[in-house]
């Protein structure tokens, strides 16, 4: 058999499944992994001290400057938070605030971390996640506890 074919079977067969994955698991949240003894919020506070957190959730959006899919996401974001009680969005700019980046573990844009009233991680998404993606995994509001 030709070396030449066999790589470029190899090579197709690894783009189609990493393209399997991504298609899966883009935009799909995610249970955080073991959490810090500080909160995410206590990170996010110390690096943009003007930021406010939501009583019931606040949606952190990680985003840069040449990112089409975060365009969306703050889109999405906002009109969540503009219609839920409790619930604030903030979008930080990965490439101004790089260790927080590297503290929170975000690894491409956007990433939306859903915070807690109490600051801390309940799930994150990497990429564009859809509103009902968002609605399904905030918290339970107030109001119906």
């Amino acid at each position: 058999m030709n070396t030449g074919l066999l790589i470029l079977g190899i090579a197709l067969l690894a783009a189609v499944g990493f393209g399997l994955h991504r298609r899966r698991t883009d935009g799909r949240f995610a249970a955080p992994a073991a959490e810090p003894e500080d909160t995410p919020w206590s990170r996010i506070a110390a690096a943009l001290p003007d930021a406010t957190p939501g009583t019931r959730a606040t949606l952190v959006q990680f985003s840069s400057a040449f990112c089409a899919p975060c365009r969306t996401t703050r889109v999405v974001l906002a009109d969540v938070a503009a219609h839920q009680s409790g619930v604030t969005h903030l979008e930080v700019d990965a490439e101004k605030h790089l260790e927080l980046v590297r503290a929170l573990d975000v690894r491409r844009t956007p990433t939306t971390l859903i915070l807690d009233g109490a600051g801390r991680e309940l799930t994150r998404a990497a990429g564009a996640p859809r509103r009902e993606q968002v609605l399904a995994a905030l918290p339970a509001s107030q109001e119906t506890r």
